[in-house]
């Protein structure tokens, strides 16, 4: 299954758990994030997981990679 993804590289908290809730209203099965901060990092973590979702994360060079699932 292939997730929407959103792109919050480059936007400072809280637009990029803003920007995560209103994807995961739209697509409640998940999605991917791209973040390029460990604050943001951890504060869609923390928002995703207080959800009940489950979150991957890898890194791609310096981006951070959350995939965020039910």
């Amino acid at each position: 299954m292939a997730l929407n993804t959103v792109d919050a590289r480059g936007r400072a908290c809280p637009e990029p758990v803003v920007l995560t809730r209103k994807a995961l209203e739209q697509y409640p099965q998940g999605v991917q994030v791209l973040l390029d901060n460990a604050t943001s990092r951890d504060n869609v973590r923390r928002f995703a997981e207080s959800r009940n979702y489950k979150v991957a994360l890898s890194e791609q060079g310096e981006d951070f990679v959350l995939t965020i699932t039910k």
